[in-house]
Parts: C-alpha cells; structure tokens; sequence
C-alpha cells in the first residue's frame, strides 16, 4: 500500500528491472522448462503384453481342419448375406436403429470419450485470467493524510504439474483403452441383437407353421367326427367311437388357442427388442424356406479372438487396468507443480500496460510423500489386483468363446441328423394314420387305433417343425459364437 501511496504523489517506489535482467531471467525459466519437460518423457508402470492364449488348431466340432486357404469362417459374413428372409432383414435393421440396449451402448461411448478428453486435459498447463479493482482508505501515516487509493490489476497464470513420471499418460492410457473397450461393447450388443432378432422371428415362424398344422389337422378330425356320427347314427359304431373323436377334435382346438396365444406374446417380444410398442409383426419366408447349409465354415480358433467383439472388450479393459498400475505407482515419486503468473498493475488506467507497471512470479516446487501410512502402497496393490481379475475375465471369456462353438457346431450337426430322423417318423406316422383308417373302415378294430395314430401323427407334425426350428436357430447360435453380427 506504500507503494500505491508512493505513485499517487508521483513516484514509483519500486525498481526497474535491466532488460538485460529481464533476458536473464527469462532464459533461466525457459531452460527450467525445457528441461522438465525433457524429463517428464519417464513412465512409471508396466507395458501393456497380451496374455498368452492356447487356442486349439481347430473347434471341437469341425467336420475337418480347415486348409490354409480355407480360412474364411461365417462369422465373417454380413448378416444380411447369413438371413436372406427381407422381412427378417427389415427388422434387423429396425432393431440396430430403435432397441435400446443399442441406444444405451452409444450413450456409454459418449461417455467414455468425455471422461478421455477430461483425463487428457490432465496433461497440459491450466491457463487462466482476470481483473481486479482495489479501492481502499489507508490510514494517515508518516505525514501523508489519509486519502482514498484505487488500483487496477490485469493479471493471467498458468499452472501445470509436470508428468514427470507419466502418471497423467498412463491415466489417459486407460480411458483410451476404456473408450475402445465401449466401442467393443456396443459391437457385442449389435451381435446379440442380431441373435435375438433372428431367434424370435424364427420361433415365431415356427409357431406359424405349428397353427398351420393345427388348424388343418382340426379341419381332417372334424371331417371324421361327422364320418363317426353318421356311422353312429346308421348303427355302423357306437356312440364311443363318436366320443373319441370329439376328443380329436377338442385337442386339436385347443392347440390353436395355445399357438395364437403364443404368437401374439412373440410378437409383442419381438417388438421391444425392435424398441416399437407391442404390435403385429411383418412375415417373410416360411420357417422351412429358411436357408441353412449343411456344413458351415467356422474358421480358425485364432481368428475367433480377433473377431468376437466380447473378447476385444475385456483384453482393453484389461489394457486399462494395465495402464492404471502406473497411475499408482506415479504417487511413489514427487509431483512436480509448476505456477507461473504475470500482468499489470497500476494506479491510473491509461498507464496500466507501462513496462515499469508489469508484475510476474513464477513458483516451481517438488512435493516428494514421506509418510502415508500404507496408503499408496495399498493401492498400488488395489491396481494390481485389478489387472489380475481382469486378465482371469479375459481368458475366461476366450474359454467361453470357444466352448460356445463348439456347442453351436455340435448342435448343428447333431439338430441336423436329428431333423432327418424326425422327417422319417413323420412319413411312418402318416402311414400308420392312413392304415388304421382304412383298418376302421373294413370294420377290424375300433376307432382308438384311429385316435392313436392320428395322435402320433399329430405330434409327428408338431415334433418336426420344432426340429426344424432348432436347426436354423442353431445356425443362429453359430454365426453368434464366431462374432458375426455386429459387421456393417
């Protein structure tokens, strides 16, 4: 405040710096940076190296190992070349657009990108700015009266802590790797979505064709219990042949009750995955129009680690927790802030950016911690196990790939023989229903023979078209376990 009462009365109570002194001291500052900024190219904490994986030569599965040149696996094909059904492809399409688990998936990405950007903004100096409008009365000292004094001060700084050890670069190491690793997830909900989508249209195909069946099939036993009444009637049977052919008739009207139920209910279910209200649900081709080839190519093993976006999710989440390591073991070492500040100050506004008037302090300091109580060897420890949970997950979920194709291939292969086997008894179960009708017919045995053929066929029907059905949802659940889907 002398100074301030000094200039009032004209004079200036501080000296002028030499510019010389002033080259002096600007040199040494920028020397000082240049060389802290040398040093801070140390990074603490191990480098990331993917844990080894012993993948097999080939699934378990696979008809044959596939050749050099046959590497190509059908998780590499678009999903739009796997389901060649248009309606299907409409609501794939629509799902990818509206579901909300894909909604959610891109909202996290934007998550994982801000917190990166504020974690980077870690790194370099925090540059600020104001004004300040002193007015005060000091009082009445050494013969000067008391007057009142106003100065005006124009001031920026600059703060940075030096990386000196990396522990802002590991930490933006990280949220790289955790924004990538988002980036994975969303992949990996597109690949179960695309699942699920196709699952649901084809059990719904499915039980179309079971409501198909069940509604002719009610149609052919109602025409035998007319056959049955006009016997009855004419003396031909008893009224017991009539009553188990109603018997027919009411299972089969029952079926159909439970089949329309069931299909609007997967209709509804396939319209929150499509992120739409319950309504119906557009058909395309017939369950058994669906194409499925009799061999898929799946591939080699090591590819499968590439591709499946669950397992590239959890190797960057493990480089993330990888990265976190350094970002605990940087607390072992000083932290090196650096504060710097400069502007003017100045009685009088029009002599405000005088060179006499210009004011700066430059603050550099090492914070070295001596005694934490365990704290930072703590979490060091923390980051460690961290890292070691996350390695387990990854190789766990490399394990889980794995084992789900050759699930998936198995399944296929055995659905598949399966299907077959159930064509069979479906041909043999219509052949029996034709001999026992022409067995009541010629008057050889009662009408139960009858309603136990037509039962078995019945069932034959039904056990066929799901066989059907699980057969192309085991293609389903191939192109799923080779990380197919999520490729547009």
């Amino acid at each position: 405040m002398r100074q301030l009462i000094d200039r009032r009365q004209g004079g200036d109570a501080r000296p002028k710096p030499s510019r010389y002194k002033r080259y002096k001291y600007g040199g040494a500052l920028v020397s000082l940076l240049a060389t802290l900024f040398a040093a801070g190219c140390t990074t603490v904490g191990p480098n990331y190296k993917r844990p080894p994986v012993d993948a097999p030569e080939i699934f378990r599965g696979q008809t044959a190992a596939p050749a050099p040149a046959e590497t190509t696996s059908l998780g590499d094909a678009k999903w739009w070349d796997v389901f060649q059904d248009d309606a299907l492809q409409q609501l794939i399409r629509t799902a990818l657009t509206q579901n909300y688990d894909v909604r959610l998936a891109a909202a996290r990405i934007l998550e994982a990108q801000a917190q990166l950007g504020i974690t980077r903004a870690d790194q370099f100096p925090a540059v600020s700015a104001g004004v300040d409008l002193v007015g005060e009365r000091p009082a009445a000292a050494l013969g000067f009266p008391a007057r009142n004094v106003g100065a005006i001060r124009v001031q920026g700084s600059v703060s940075w802590e030096i990386d000196f050890w990396g522990k802002f670069r590991r930490a933006t190491e990280a949220g790289r790797a955790q924004l990538v690793a988002s980036e994975w997830g969303r992949r990996a909900v597109l690949t179960t979505l695309v699942s699920q989508v196709s699952s649901a249209y084809f059990a719904l195909r499915a039980f179309d064709l079971e409501l198909d069946i069940s509604r002719r099939t009610l149609k052919s036993r109602q025409q035998s219990l007319q056959l049955t009444q006009a016997r009855e009637r004419g003396g031909a049977t008893s009224l017991v042949d009539v009553r188990q052919a109603e018997q027919l008739v009411y299972s089969a009207s029952g079926e159909i009750v439970t089949l329309e139920r069931e299909i609007e209910q997967q209709e509804n279910f396939i319209s929150a995955l499509l992120g739409d209200n319950p309504g119906p649900i557009a058909r395309g081709r017939s369950l058994t129009e669906q194409a499925h080839p009799p061999e898929v190519p799946a591939g080699l093993p090591s590819a499968l680690i590439e591709r499946r976006a669950d397992i590239q999710q959890a190797e960057y989440q493990l480089t993330a927790a990888n990265a976190q390591i350094g970002v605990a073991r940087a607390a072992y070492f000083p932290q090196v802030p650096l504060t710097a500040s400069g502007g003017f100050e100045s009685t009088a506004l029009a002599a405000l950016f005088n060179g006499a008037n210009a004011i700066w302090t430059i603050t550099a300091s090492a914070v070295q911690p001596v005694f934490t109580a365990g704290r930072t060897r703590s979490q060091v420890a923390v980051a460690e196990a961290r890292r070691a949970e996350a390695t387990l997950v990854y190789q766990q979920t490399i394990r889980r790939a794995f084992q789900e194709v050759s699930d998936a291939l198995v399944g296929y292969r055995k659905l598949r023989e399966f299907r077959e086997q159930q064509t069979l008894l479906l041909t043999a179960a219509q052949d029996g229903r034709r001999l026992a009708e022409i067995r009541y017919q010629g008057g050889a045995t009662s009408y139960l023979e009858v309603l136990d053929a037509d039962t078995r066929l019945f069932d034959a029907q039904l056990g066929l078209a799901q066989a059907q059905l699980a057969e192309v949802s085991a293609l389903v659940e191939i192109y799923r376990a080779l990380g197919g889907g999520w490729q547009m």
